[in-house]
């Protein structure tokens, strides 16, 4: 019986599989569900069906999510929970998902053809290469020429972002011995607009806690991180609690049991975007490990030493930025919502920069702390930030910066990486005294990025 049992509930699992990949659905039927949605935290959504793959997307600020069509009215979304939309006298009046109904706000919106193609009349693309053009912005320019870079391999890079083969890229930018070569946007992106660096953000954090230091704001990265807040009273406060120190959270070994890469964990990313207050969401978390320990990424470190920037220098940490960093290296234009709570669920805390400016860390970085003569970072803090310092994810990390080599062909290249979700990717190459810049919305699903760097841009490098 077990055994029959089992054999049916195989088959069920095959033929529904099975039916959701044969439910077709056109770009005209997902044109009814286009609109502006009710969303969390008080918060809108658009849903549009793209002509180009004739998917339907929910867009929360700037990033899609594909919804899957399995059935009349019901999808998937990249969480795997159905979305279902609801329907009065024939036409689309919101959508339930978990449990929770949204009503449709309007379906007067619009939505540009350069959202879906990366540039228009891409059968006909033929690309011509353009030397970047001077700005205001401080950032030198120079030509691909002399620069050891590979015109051909460069124009096949295009060729596939264009038709597609490399989806969702926004932005491929190159600084070769100290000079923007190369700066080519997609879809509706260009050199103004500002693009959401996820966890790139952190790399920022980093920066800004060396300089905090070097002005004396912060004492040194030993100092306790509990000291910061005595207006609170933790949770499951230990002695090893009140040891974890500044450095600890730079370098993802706070000891608490907070951990993206597993599913226990207690400290869920998702469960402190919704929590009223992030640091004590964070802080209140049971120690799993001892400070120095196990590197664990966990995003509610390099929030809390935001926190901590902002009471050691009395500024919000925007304004901090503003008046130090981003002022130093000619950053104007940018917005940041520091706001630890659940009012950020949806925005993560992040900062919003053009291609250009993100850029312009990788150069600072790259350039030891200097910046047109002037020593922005220490360039001991530097150093350290771009040496190991633990192990997270298997993967070797400094101060909240990635060390990542990529293999081309035999040959090994070591980077330092600011990287997040949807293929945000600021590289540093200091043997190839090179920065690679790329955007993109490939969000919770695999990036092109480091590929794109594999095969057209390192290779020019290889020993012949």
């Amino acid at each position: 019986m077990k055994k029959y049992y089992l054999q049916l509930l195989l088959l069920l699992t095959i033929y529904s599989g099975y039916s959701q990949q044969k439910f077709k659905i056109t770009y005209e039927q997902l044109k009814e569900y286009e609109g502006i949605y009710e969303y969390v935290n008080k918060g809108t959504l658009k849903i549009a069906a793209s002509p180009k793959d004739t998917v339907l997307y929910a867009i929360i600020n700037e990033s899609k999510y594909k919804l899957k069509a399995i059935d009349k009215d019901i999808f998937q979304n990249m969480s795997n929970e159905k979305v279902t939309f609801l329907r009065k006298e024939g036409a689309v009046t919101g959508y339930a998902s978990e449990g929770t109904t949204f009503n449709l706000i309007t379906k007067k919106v619009i939505f540009p053809k350069e959202m879906w193609y990366a540039r228009p009349n891409a059968k006909d693309f033929k690309y011509v290469y353009v030397q970047p053009k001077q700005d205001t912005d401080g950032l030198p320019t120079g030509n691909l020429d002399y620069t050891g870079l590979d015109k051909s391999l460069l124009n096949e890079m295009m060729q596939k972002i264009v038709d597609g083969s490399f989806p969702n890229v926004h932005s491929v930018l190159i600084i070769k011995d100290g000079k923007l070569v190369f700066e080519e946007y997609f879809y509706e992106y260009n050199k103004a607009k500002l693009h959401e660096l996820r966890s790139a953000t952190k790399s920022f954090v980093s920066a800004l806690t060396g300089i905090a230091i070097d002005k004396g704001y912060i004492e040194n990265k030993e100092v306790t991180v509990l000291s910061y807040f005595p207006e609170y009273t933790f949770k499951n406060l230990t002695e090893d609690k009140r040891l974890i120190s500044i450095k600890n959270l730079l370098t993802n070994q706070s000891g608490l049991d907070c951990d993206v890469s597993n599913a226990k964990s207690e400290g869920n990313e998702t469960v402190m975007n919704s929590s009223p207050d992030w640091i004590q969401y964070t802080l209140d978390l049971p120690m799993v490990d001892v400070p120095g320990g196990k590197g664990m990424y966990c995003s509610g470190n390099p929030i809390t030493l935001g926190r901590i920037i902002e009471k050691a220098t009395k500024m919000t940490l925007p304004d901090f930025a503003k008046q130090t960093l981003f002022k130093d290296i000619g950053i104007k234009n940018f917005t940041w919502n520091f706001k630890p709570d659940a009012s950020s669920a949806e925005t993560f805390c992040q900062l919003y920069l053009n291609s250009r400016d993100m850029g312009k860390l990788g150069l600072l970085y790259l350039n030891r702390g200097i910046w047109n003569g002037k020593q922005v970072i220490s360039t001991a803090w530097v150093k350290e930030s771009l040496t190991k310092q633990s192990v997270v994810q298997g993967v070797n990390y400094g101060y909240l910066w990635w060390l990542k080599y990529i293999d081309v062909n035999g040959v090994r290249y070591n980077g330092k990486a600011a990287q997040g979700n949807g293929g945000q990717k600021i590289y540093i190459w200091e043997e190839q005294n090179m920065v690679t810049i790329i955007t993109g919305g490939n969000y919770n699903s695999q990036s092109p990025s480091d590929e794109i760097i594999q095969k057209y841009i390192l290779p020019s490098f290889n020993k012949k």
